[in-house]
């Protein structure tokens, strides 16, 4: 008897090493290729279509003390755009109501004051009970299979590399023309 319990806990305990293994190959295969997304005129967009690309994925806000940051995220799109990189834009209203307004209010106030010409998505919750799928990947180890982050505030940059992983979490405080965010562009 003792031994028909042995071999049943090495068998229980290698299924349950495999499934394991499994679920974690599925989470590693995971990019953000796997995510749709509404854009700030309400269509949808497919985050496949950015695949070989980097991508600078970036929450942003109106009111914000950190808000003239668009002028150096449409300079750094501008600049790289034609090789191989794009920057999006989720406006969130989660750090102190810095970003009230609707779509429509959002996408004027950034054409208007700042030019603003990369893609900009529609407003989205980055943290709490509410937050988008797509920031529960970027933010969970368990989802992106690379690390674990905290979105500190408005203008926290995701750098995405071209098979959609994460690369780097860059600071909040950092500027988009930063040398460690141009350099990994350029390299």
């Amino acid at each position: 008897m003792l031994k028909i319990i042995l071999i049943l806990s090495v068998l229980f305990g290698m299924c349950n090493s495999n499934t394991t293994k499994m679920e974690t190959s599925n989470v590693s295969d995971k990019t953000i290729y796997d995510f749709k997304v509404t854009d700030i005129y309400g269509e949808n967009f497919d985050l496949s279509a950015l695949k070989g690309k980097k991508v600078m994925i970036v929450n942003t806000a109106s009111k914000c003390g950190l808000t003239p940051q668009y002028k150096g995220l449409q300079e750094l799109y501008e600049k790289y755009s034609d090789q191989n990189f794009t920057i999006i834009g989720f406006p969130a209203n989660n750090f102190l109501w810095q970003e009230p307004g609707s779509d429509e209010k959002i996408a004027t106030f950034c054409e208007k004051n700042y030019g603003v010409t990369f893609p900009m998505m529609s407003k989205i919750s980055v943290k709490g009970k509410s937050q988008h799928p797509l920031y529960t990947y970027l933010t969970k180890e368990t989802e992106n299979g690379v690390s674990d982050s905290k979105v500190k505030w408005n203008f926290q940059k995701y750098l995405i590399d071209e098979n959609g992983k994460i690369a780097k979490v860059i600071s909040p405080r950092t500027k988009p023309m930063d040398p460690e965010i141009t350099a990994w562009i350029e390299g």
